[in-house]
């Protein structure tokens, strides 16, 4: 035995939006057995494996399309405008999850559109949360995840800014001023969720604490990869897992102190088994 002191990260696991929305979900799963939700509940494999086996069934937008006059959740991440309609026409009873801070953003983005203004979006192409973001706009609004995207010379004068709420803070204002450098007039709208931003913060001093950092995520989770990073800078022996299955014994050397933490979509019960494998080294 290598004698390891092994501590999980308290301020790590889900995000007060990912937890309602498992709630609710099991509530329902409880229930009447089975439960549609539109997309993963959570970007962790193994969160949604251990609600799949208790009847959650995840379907995409076409499916969505075919189903009638069933319960569908929708997840933390928000949807656009044409999935209500869809379920209006299809008789399907939604269970909103919403993240209530998506939720506001949401709102801000409508008023904003209805006011004809010029929305730019910092967000990660494709993303769940951004896609509901742009049906606010009718997919108007212009979604860059990096500033090198957008060419400053036939960009608008004037624009309003909004971030999808899981980005860099830090991120978010460099770009505000960037653009504001090359003669652009920004309204800017600071709608980051700060439990996940400071996260960030918190992370880079627990990752100073400990010999190595063992950080878990799943692959698909966009505030992971971020975090994960955040980590490895302040800690270049971190290493990223999913599973327990996956943690190398080769990694740690004779009475280590080991931190392990992750991302606002990793479930505590999972941190608590890759605790437990390490402590069997």
């Amino acid at each position: 035995m290598k004698n390891l002191q092994v501590h999980i990260d308290q301020h790590s696991g889900f995000c007060f939006g990912v937890v309602y929305a498992i709630e609710m979900a099991e509530e329902i799963l409880d229930d009447q057995g089975y439960l549609y939700c539109l997309g993963d509940i959570v970007h962790n494999d193994e969160e949604v494996r251990r609600l799949s086996e208790k009847g959650l069934r995840i379907i995409n937008h076409e499916d969505l399309k075919t189903l009638y006059n069933e319960k569908v959740l929708i997840r933390a991440h928000g949807e656009p405008p044409s999935t209500y309609e869809l379920s209006i026409q299809n008789n399907l009873t939604l269970i909103d999850a919403s993240c209530p801070v998506v939720l506001k953003l949401q709102n801000r983005i409508k008023n904003s559109f209805d006011k004809e203004e010029q929305i730019y979006i910092y967000g990660k192409h494709g993303h769940a949360e951004v896609i509901g973001l742009l049906g606010q706009t009718n997919n108007k609004a212009v979604v860059f995840q990096d500033i090198a995207e957008l060419d400053m010379a036939t960009m608008p004068k004037n624009i309003t800014l909004y971030s999808q709420t899981t980005k860099s803070t830090d991120k978010f204002y460099e770009i505000n001023d960037i653009l504001k450098e090359n003669g652009i007039e920004v309204r800017k709208n600071d709608t980051i969720c700060r439990q996940v931003s400071n996260r960030d913060k918190e992370l880079r001093d627990f990752a100073e604490r400990f010999d190595r950092i063992v950080f878990v995520s799943g692959t698909k989770s966009s505030n992971g990869k971020v975090l994960f990073n955040v980590c490895k800078e302040k800690n270049p022996n971190t290493y990223f897992v999913s599973n327990a299955d996956q943690i190398d014994n080769g990694w740690f050397e004779q009475d280590e102190t080991i931190g392990i933490c992750g991302a606002t979509s990793t479930p505590m019960w999972l941190m608590e088994e890759v605790k437990e494998r390490i402590l069997t080294f």
